[in-house]
């Protein structure tokens, strides 16, 4: 690919990869409005980028449209990710979950025990709730009663509800999921996943239920046991802003993980922004489109779409719907 001058970068759009599975729902398509394709089985998940040997991203628009992000990080490299990449795989792994049903009981291991783990990959997540029916809940952590003893002779059961953390899903509301951490989207809920660039998960519990072939899905309740933080009782969730204003807000989300820092923004006018060259920056439109502007160009993002912001694109505007408080999930690195 012939390389392109590093002015002729710009905000890129991906084209989702969806994943059919057994629990997936219909918020995709009811609540952002997505055009789905006609599949037997439900659309359980959007990767919105991915760079994986069995997924890879493909840019939608622009001059680099066609492109995956392989083949932009082959070239672009630290003009892409930051003044931190090394070469290799994009560090992230974007999703929509659309869960019709509840998830499976799951968990992922940490750098720790990837390494004792054949084929593991250390996973840890930060779920942002985009839309939750009125009986919607998540499970995140185990309760402060819980003991491994407790755990273990229930994870079979529906008893193990009474070992586990488990919230009413509110729309706003965040959790952040550290590798070690029991857990499970509870059915009617549509998440946006920040994750590490993994897809390790253990089965502990898939609530009897069956796959599309008729048979029980694979349970690892061995690697499972491995994984689990036994010791923590610290509650993953983080509240939700309340209110609007008439100003433009900022709220941190994840401040201190290494591998990746979140912000929930609450726009109601411009808001300017900088790579500085530092980290790219990934926008999800969460309840309205925005418009990406830098000079003479503009990037239109979509309901519930990400865009990514090369790190070397420096200053740049977003503009919103002035009537309304958009709410504008920001990622870096």
């Amino acid at each position: 690919m012939k390389k392109l001058e590093k002015q002729s970068l710009y905000p890129l759009l991906f084209t989702p990869i969806y994943k059919e599975l057994v629990w997936g729902g219909e918020m995709l398509k009811t609540h952002l409005n997505r055009e789905l394709p006609k599949t037997k089985v439900p659309i359980g998940e959007s990767w919105e980028i991915v760079d994986r040997d069995d997924a890879i991203s493909i840019v939608e628009n622009g001059y680099l449209k066609g492109k995956t992000i392989r083949e932009l990080l082959e070239v672009y490299g630290v003009d892409i990710v930051g003044k931190g990449f090394n070469g290799g795989k994009f560090p992230l792994l974007i999703k929509m979950i659309d869960a019709g049903q509840r998830l499976s009981l799951q968990v992922h291991p940490d750098e720790t025990i990837s390494k004792k783990l054949p084929g593991a990959e250390p996973k840890t997540e930060m779920w942002y709730v985009i839309a939750a029916k009125s009986d919607a809940n998540i499970i995140a952590g185990l309760n402060y009663r819980c003991t491994k003893r407790a755990f273990v002779d229930t994870y079979q059961t529906t008893a193990v509800e009474s070992n586990l953390q488990i919230s009413k899903s509110v729309p706003g509301d965040a959790y952040f999921i550290n590798a070690g951490t029991v857990h499970a989207i509870g059915e009617g809920n549509l998440i946006l996943e920040i994750q590490q660039n993994s897809n390790t998960t253990y089965r502990i519990s898939d609530w009897g239920r069956v796959g599309v072939d008729g048979k029980p899905r694979e349970l690892h309740v061995k690697e499972a046991m491995e994984c689990i933080h036994f010791s923590h009782r610290n509650s993953p969730k983080i509240s939700g802003v309340i209110g609007t204003v008439a100003h433009n807000r900022k709220f941190p989300i994840v401040k201190n993980y290494k591998f990746f820092k979140v912000d929930d923004l609450r726009l109601t006018n411009i808001w300017t922004d900088n790579t500085k060259a530092e980290s790219f920056h990934l926008l999800t439109a969460i309840n309205g489109p925005i418009k990406i502007v830098k000079d003479e160009m503009a990037t239109t993002v979509g309901i519930g779409r990400n865009c990514l912001i090369p790190a070397a694109f420096g200053s740049y505007k977003i503009e919103v719907n002035p009537n309304m408080e958009t709410t504008v999930i920001k990622t870096v690195i």
